[in-house]
């Protein structure tokens, strides 16, 4: 493709606006960002596209950036699942253990309530 195809997508008797590539896709979101209703549906007209067309084209770019981030992200991700999972079974272990010295504790009050100090 030449530049001139590049600084300006499109025109009207052009292809289908499933036949562009990304790289014009991208190039017609950054030309009509900004555009008013009325300027964007005249850009529009003089492309072959419509304003929905552009709507999806974003969503679809933002998506994307999103679903390789996330493949990217995807080792951290595991690794902190398994840090928390470990995390929560060293919580749960400490909770049982201080239920466990609650309840002597309070046996041992018990113990020295009914019985009072025989032990000295």
């Amino acid at each position: 493709m030449s530049n001139a195809a590049n600084r300006n997508p499109g025109p009207v008797n052009a292809r289908r606006p499933e036949d562009w590539s990304l790289e014009e896709r991208l190039l017609a979101l950054q030309q009509s960002h900004g555009l008013s209703d009325e300027a964007l549906n005249a850009w529009c007209r003089e492309r072959g596209l419509f304003a929905h067309h552009l709507d999806q084209w974003r969503a679809r770019f933002c998506s994307a950036g999103t679903a390789s981030s996330a493949r990217a992200n995807a080792p951290e991700l595991r690794e902190l699942k398994q840090a928390n999972a470990q995390l929560q079974r060293e919580l749960k272990r400490k909770e049982k253990a201080l239920a466990e010295a609650a309840a002597l504790l309070v046996l041992s009050k018990k113990y020295q309530a009914l019985f009072g100090d025989e032990g000295e």
